[in-house]
């Protein structure tokens, strides 16, 4: 095993065993180093290594502090993997939404509170069929994430949302709206949310298969004409 590999390994064991919690200090770079028998080369590399994906937040002046570990945040570089793939990959990323972002909206069904539904009437009135690319992209962030938001489960919010990234959005409202097919999907998330305003879990969980299999359709489409 790399040494680099190693400290980064025996970091995140002093996480996982609590001996460094969330918003902790890390010990001084030489001392951390001496502790774990490691050179400071290594432990150099594993610290950048742990901050590319967000495990650590290096403060210059101040210290290296583990992050809040939030799902949301080590989650995080999946969105960037969604944008470097090509259109077979995206494909797959894809078919796994279908089966995630679903399952969440059937939860958000059961609990939804009446605020979250305040807030998703609210966007759908906000928006209309003329709307540009930029303003439809917003929509469909914001739409979705306090959807998925709405089921109360932070890891699989996190995972649905960086699934889709802004660039991947971006391309599938641009189509759609080349393809004069945004007051359909505008009305495929209303019919959304009035199957979750009503608890209605196993109507809200066809309709997001549908709606979501039907981008899925398209994307596959326009990768076939390319």
């Amino acid at each position: 095993m790399a040494l680099t590999d190693r400290a980064i390994l025996q970091i995140k064991d002093m996480i996982v065993t609590g001996e460094l919690a969330p918003g902790d200090r890390l010990p001084p770079e030489k001392e951390l180093a001496e502790r774990l028998g490691l050179s400071r080369s290594s432990m150099r590399e594993a610290v950048k290594a742990l901050e590319m994906i967000r495990v650590l937040d290096v403060r210059r002046g101040d210290g290296t502090y583990v992050t809040s570990l939030e799902p949301r945040l080590l989650l995080e570089a999946m969105s960037f993997v969604v944008d470097l793939h090509d259109d077979d990959s995206v494909l797959e990323i894809f078919a796994v939404r279908r089966i995630l972002e679903p399952a969440a909206t059937a939860m958000a069904a059961r609990r939804i509170a009446p605020d979250d539904v305040a807030a998703l009437r609210e966007l759908l009135g906000a928006i209309g069929d003329d709307a540009d690319v930029e303003s439809l992209v917003a929509h469909d962030l914001a739409f979705h994430g306090t959807l998925v938001a709405a089921a109360g489960n932070s890891y699989l919010a996190s995972l649905v949302d960086t699934l889709s990234s802004d660039t991947m959005r971006a391309r599938v409202w641009r189509g759609l709206t080349q393809q004069g097919a945004v007051p359909r999907t505008l009305a495929e998330h209303r019919a959304i949310l009035d199957a979750v305003e009503r608890g209605d879990a196993d109507l809200a969980h066809a309709l997001a298969v549908a709606h979501i299999g039907g981008i899925e359709q398209w994307l596959a489409d326009a990768a076939r004409r390319r």
